[in-house]
């Protein structure tokens, strides 16, 4: 039997980084929401032998060995057989989280919990395995669910530039900053734009340094008359987030022709 599972992309709404701890790894504080575009991972349970196949427009991107974090959570559960087909529509290196989301997706497809809920296969992969709207603090270990985000609508852009992510935390000049304020109880759109805009993605401004393209697509997303504009993870996916999705569908059309080199896709979060 084949069993499949959506494998989202996820978004940083928010990306504080509050501390280092002593092993080098960072303190985060994140509001994080999953996006209705994604990846597809399936499963065939009887092949003689374990394999991973991909395919999808960013397929040639996807490493194939050991390291692909599809085959390190089979191996991660001790599985030694089986087929698993990934359907790749995320770039690679953008953060949101697609490597994350499709080892999470494995997890889930062979119905294995690690005892560190995947913490060993990445920080976000917890996150990933329940895809859940959260605050995401520590060093992605601390998760407390969010149940009253409105829905959001946005414009993710990506303008095909790897961005590795120890890369960019390295060129990080402060590494202790405010945490997030209180995330108020009831959000309406509005409300959730205001709140946004006075929280911060820590990492945009040595993502920006890195890669001065990421200032050009925050120039297009305003001209695109997005109400907020950030950057998701450690780049170097932007998004822009809009009132309705006909609003998102069309600056997604309009930056698409202009720039037709870059991932453009309008989106639905939460």
């Amino acid at each position: 039997m084949i069993t499949k599972s959506f494998a989202p992309a996820k978004i940083n709404l928010t990306l504080h980084v509050t501390g280092q701890r002593k092993d080098g790894y960072h303190l985060l504080d994140s509001l994080v929401i999953f996006a209705s575009v994604g990846d597809t991972l399936s499963f065939f349970p009887n092949s003689k032998k374990l394999e991973l196949i991909i395919s999808g427009p960013e397929a040639k991107y996807v490493p194939r060995g050991e390291d692909n974090l599809v085959l390190r959570a089979a191996s991660l559960a001790g599985l030694t057989s089986g087929s698993f087909f990934l359907q790749k529509n995320l770039p690679l290196a953008a953060g949101i989280g697609g490597g994350s989301s499709n080892a999470a997706a494995a997890l889930r497809l062979i119905r294995y919990t690690p005892n560190d809920n995947g913490q060993s296969l990445g920080a976000d992969v917890p996150i990933c395995i329940n895809r859940q709207s959260a605050r995401m603090r520590g060093i992605g270990d601390i998760i407390d669910p969010i149940f009253n985000l409105t829905k959001i609508f946005a414009v993710l852009v990506n303008p095909r530039c790897f961005m590795p992510t120890q890369v960019v935390f390295e060129k990080l000049q402060r590494k202790s900053n405010p945490a997030m304020t209180d995330i108020p109880v009831t959000l309406d759109y509005r409300e959730l734009i205001k709140w946004l805009s006075l929280q911060r993605n820590d990492l945009e401004i040595p993502a920006q340094e890195i890669e001065p393209v990421i200032k050009t697509v925050f120039r297009t997303l305003r001209r695109a008359n997005a109400d907020l504009i950030r950057m998701s993870g450690s780049g170097s996916t932007c998004f822009g987030l809009f009132s309705n999705y006909e609003s998102a569908q069309a600056a997604a059309q309009e930056i698409t022709d202009n720039h037709p080199s870059w991932w453009v896709q309008p989106a639905t979060l939460g």
